[in-house]
């Protein structure tokens, strides 16, 4: 499950996109209402559209307001959701919003959960829990959670559970349960870790069984359940509980959600614990056959063959013959997924204020790889695609270009110069930031793109061959991937 952190950053829009669920009749009838509108393509049903969410925006009703904004968000208009969003905050300033800008710009980046205690308590008789209901009470877990995490961080387990107890919102108690059982875990607390991550399970799962209403906030709340399976089994197996751990590992290795190397390889551990080396080879083997184990899981499964079969005997025989078998079940894989669709034009400025045009490098194999210094997954990729530009650093028709986008400070290119130089890799990095005027970044929009890593082959014609999103496998198959799209997009 999403821990806390990840919540701060779009704490207004993702509280508001929740709390839609929990509107009133008339709202609900008007949300249904505008999705018509929006999915269809008549133009006067566009031109109903943009007059209902202007008279939305204009509404004395803060709820009717901010339904305009998500609206607007929706549909990336991003200029009008900024203004309205400006405009909402001096019309309603003892609202919902106000009270979570306050949170966001007063409270979170405060270092210490002291600090955080006292802004919290000046906080709430500013904006009193009394004065909101149901969902929109979510602000104040927000809040609470991050000093209880900040406290259980500390070792301060008095404080941390004083402030767990404030918990107001049913579905977010999985989340913040587990941002607790982290924070312990962090500190070496295995056993207040263990306590919360089985407190986050067994609420998640109470959604995850379909045992509430199918809203929105239920839908979120399961959504963790598979992962905090794998959380729990972990903390489990290292306080030596194998058995309670293997039971966890395996929900994890056999839900369609969780199911990957990954949990194989947790799976597969317990196991080993257990003395059951043949089962956990079995299940290791699984792994290593995917072609996504990373170094730890590849040496862990030789160190199992030599037990199972007695000695290392014709291990590498045997590796060199499932290398083989990735590297076919890669190229059935990347036959199925090459497109051909002309790649748009762009210009972006580098670190150094250089312009790159990529209609420019034509004749060249470019690489594309969106990226933000604050995604776990994109700085997770780095290693491999390090290892990709050394790979091909002599080869002059082949491009690397990383673009940093979807900015979440105000100097992004500082930012990402500041990171690129402490892990010493050798990128060109592009600065894809937002147009003052749309507030829009353009070229991953151009690129709809979705989700970040995502990165795009683009052949010698400038057409898009390959789109490969996120990153969940080993440095050495990563680089394979990588290096097979580029080869296929050369030949075309």
């Amino acid at each position: 499950m999403k821990t806390l952190s990840l919540f701060i950053g779009t704490l207004g829009l993702i509280a508001a996109s929740i709390q839609l669920n929990a509107q009133t009749k008339p709202l609900d009838t008007t949300k249904i209402y505008l999705d018509k509108l929006v999915a269809s393509k008549n133009p006067a049903d566009q031109a109903l559209l943009n007059s209902k969410l202007k008279h939305l925006a204009a509404a004395d009703n803060e709820k009717e307001m901010d339904l305009a904004i998500n609206y607007y968000f929706r549909l990336k208009n991003q200029k009008a959701t900024d203004s309205l969003l400006e405009a909402q905050l001096t019309k309603f300033p003892n609202g919902m919003r106000a009270r979570n800008k306050v949170a966001s710009d007063e409270i979170f980046p405060l270092k210490t959960p002291a600090e955080k205690e006292i802004a919290y308590k000046a906080w709430i008789k500013k904006f009193p829990p009394s004065n909101f209901s149901g969902e929109d009470l979510i602000t104040y877990d927000y809040v609470t959670s991050s000093i209880a995490s900040g406290y259980a961080e500390q070792k301060n387990t008095a404080k941390a559970l004083e402030y767990a107890d404030k918990l107001l919102v049913d579905f977010w108690k999985g989340n913040a349960y587990s941002g607790l059982g982290e924070a312990f875990y962090r500190n070496g607390d295995l056993k207040n870790a263990a306590l919360f991550y089985k407190k986050a399970t067994e609420s998640a799962k109470v959604y995850y069984d379909g045992k509430l209403p199918n809203e929105n906030s239920s839908k979120f709340a399961a959504s963790g359940y598979p992962y905090l399976t794998m959380s729990y089994a972990n903390v489990l197996y290292e306080q030596k509980n194998y058995n309670e751990a293997l039971k966890y590992a395996k929900l994890a290795t056999t839900n369609p959600k969780t199911a990957s190397p990954k949990s194989n390889f947790q799976y597969a551990k317990i196991l080993m614990a257990l003395n059951r080396n043949e089962e956990a080879y079995a299940k290791l083997e699984e792994a290593v056959k995917s072609g996504k184990a990373d170094d730890e899981m590849s040496a862990t499964f030789k160190k199992l063959y030599t037990k199972v079969k007695g000695s290392e005997a014709g291990f590498d025989q045997y590796a060199a013959e499932i290398r083989k078998g990735i590297i076919a079940n890669l190229q059935q894989k990347l036959n199925k997924e090459m497109v051909k669709k002309p790649a748009a034009d762009f210009t972006l400025t580098d670190l150094d204020g250089k312009q790159v045009t990529l209609s420019s490098l034509k004749g060249k194999t470019v690489i594309l790889d969106f990226w933000a210094t604050w995604c776990g997954p994109c700085k997770a990729s780095f290693p491999a695609m390090q290892m990709a530009v050394n790979k091909y650093k002599n080869d002059p028709t082949v491009q690397f270009l990383f673009i940093h986008t979807w900015e979440k400070t105000p100097n992004p290119t500082k930012d990402a110069a500041d990171y690129i130089k402490s892990q010493n890799y050798t990128f060109e990095v592009l600065m894809d930031n937002k147009d003052h005027e749309t507030k829009i970044n353009k070229v991953v929009s151009d690129y709809k793109v979705n989700g970040i890593p995502s990165k795009f082959v683009i052949d010698p014609q400038g057409n898009i061959r390959f789109n490969l999103m996120g990153f969940d496998g080993g440095n050495e198959a990563a680089v394979d991937e990588i290096s097979m799209m580029i080869d296929m997009a050369r030949k075309g």
